[in-house]
């Protein structure tokens, strides 16, 4: 299969030696069912790098652009991710939120490991912004545990609109699953949701020590866009411990 290809042979070593990984609660990993892992999301490279260190394989709801794009690039890129088993995501409206639901409600329902970036889209600026309630949707739906993930270093490694990454460690953090089956059956109450979703959110926090932005990062990003400052960091370099 390709995505074990790329793991043990193409792509995992080398990330392995370029990036030295240092992984922290990897054991809060379930070795086996259904789980979620949420993260926060600073780079491109995160894509590559959380899955080269987890024991099993994991499925992440990957924007469609990535699937979509022009030219060669696009057309190698979209390879690459059908072939990983990623699923492509429409990001464009509700019925399009929806579906990802679904998708993400099918790898669940296959007792398979499902990444999702909650913030959405990649920070900006390196801080984390506040997390959209489908990842608090798929885990009471399903009735699974929720793995909060920090990515550390990756930022400065690849800042968004970096194509070749700086060579420099990384540190993969996992914390202790978060159980919400008090909520069962409450999926339907925005009020729920967004306690749910608060509190994976701090957890990753808790884990990243980023600056955090109670606001949703496609608004701030459009706002620092429109002042002309896309891609400036306001968030000082974590350190690696």
């Amino acid at each position: 299969m390709f995505y074990y290809l790329l793991k043990y042979v193409l792509l995992g070593p080398l990330l392995r030696l370029v990036f030295r990984p240092r992984t922290e609660g990897l054991e809060h990993v379930p070795s086996s069912g259904a789980a979620i892992v949420a993260g926060n999301h600073l780079s491109f490279s995160d894509h590559f790098l959380m899955p080269a260190v987890l024991k099993r394989r994991i499925t992440f709801l990957a924007k469609a652009e990535y699937f979509t794009g022009p030219g060669l690039k696009g057309r190698l890129t979209a390879f690459f991710f059908h072939s990983a088993g990623q699923i492509p995501v429409d990001r464009s409206g509700k019925e399009a939120g929806q579906a990802a639901i679904r998708e993400g409600l099918g790898v669940l329902g296959r007792g398979e490991l499902l990444g999702i970036y909650p913030e959405g889209t990649r920070s900006h600026d390196g801080r984390l912004y506040k997390g959209k309630v489908g990842v608090a949707v798929m885990a009471l739906k399903a009735g699974v545990p929720v793995v909060p993930c920090a990515m550390i270093g990756t930022f400065e490694a690849q800042p968004p609109g970096r194509r070749i990454p700086r060579i420099r460690p990384v540190v993969i953090r996992f914390g202790e699953p978060l159980d919400f089956s008090r909520y069962a059956g409450m999926e339907n109450e925005k009020a729920v949701l967004r306690a749910a979703t608060d509190e994976i959110m701090y957890a990753i926090l808790a884990l990243s020590g980023q600056e955090y932005v109670d606001r949703y990062a496609t608004v701030v990003k459009a706002e620092d866009a429109g002042r002309g400052a896309e891609g400036r960091s306001r968030f000082p370099r974590m350190p690696l411990s």
